[in-house]
């Protein structure tokens, strides 16, 4: 399992096109999806925020990123022409996806992800 190289403690994996079926598609956990790119300022906005949803969400809902330069084909396939754009497959549904910086509360309610919260 590969992390971000930022932080090596990070909950956050690295997407591939070649991982992208094991990682998003065939999760069984729902799965929040960065799209980024190395040289997007507004990318770089996001990360923070994207690590507090993995945080907050640990255990109940994945979180990744793709590189959008290194990773071309699954970015097309999903139409992404605007990075940072984050993504939410959840099992069984379409996926959604919010264009833009978007701090992690907003986009809490843009995917509903407390619905996903395992409660023990």
């Amino acid at each position: 399992m590969e992390r971000t190289d930022s932080n090596p403690m990070s909950n956050i994996q690295e997407a591939t096109d070649a991982n992208w079926d094991d990682l998003v598609l065939k999760n069984e956990k729902p799965v929040i999806v960065d799209f980024w790119a190395a040289w997007c300022g507004p990318c770089r906005l996001v990360a923070p925020e994207i690590e507090k949803l993995a945080e907050k969400y640990a255990g109940s809902v994945e979180v990744v990123k793709l590189d959008v330069d290194a990773n071309p084909h699954t970015a097309m396939h999903y139409g992404v022409m605007s990075i940072p754009t984050v993504a939410f497959f959840a099992p069984g549904e379409a996926p959604r996806a919010a264009v833009g910086f978007r701090p992690a509360e907003q986009l809490e309610d843009a995917f509903a992800l407390e619905s996903f919260v395992k409660t023990a």
